[in-house]
């Protein structure tokens, strides 16, 4: 078996690019957006906030959590979740270079 495309990044490409992904969904999106209001919830919590089935919600929340994006703790029979800070890290120190790339450029380049 021949090696995967992915081999051919640093490994930060690939973890960026597992963010990206896990973010390029709005219903994602939307539970980022709930979660930095009410700082933790359950499943249930964000079912009664967006207009999708359970089995839905806890399938994007599954993603989320697989790429690192949120937490989950077991709270007696359910799960609370919460966003997961060194995710976010890895994005904000994306986005810091781009920043700081567009403050010092001076012209368009095309």
């Amino acid at each position: 078996m021949g090696a995967s495309k992915t081999d051919s990044f640093t490994d930060q490409q690939n973890e960026l690019a597992i963010l990206a992904k896990a973010l390029g969904h709005p219903a994602r999106i939307a539970i980022i957006e709930f979660l930095l209001k009410v700082d933790t919830c359950i499943c249930g919590d964000i079912v009664n906030e967006l207009p999708l089935a359970q089995p839905t919600v806890s399938q994007h929340l599954k993603e989320l959590k697989n790429a690192g994006l949120i937490k989950g703790n077991f709270e007696g029979a359910t799960i609370c979740y919460c966003i997961n800070e060194s995710g976010f890290e890895k994005i904000k120190g994306f986005f810091l270079d781009i920043t700081k790339y567009l403050e010092k450029k001076k012209n368009d380049c095309c």
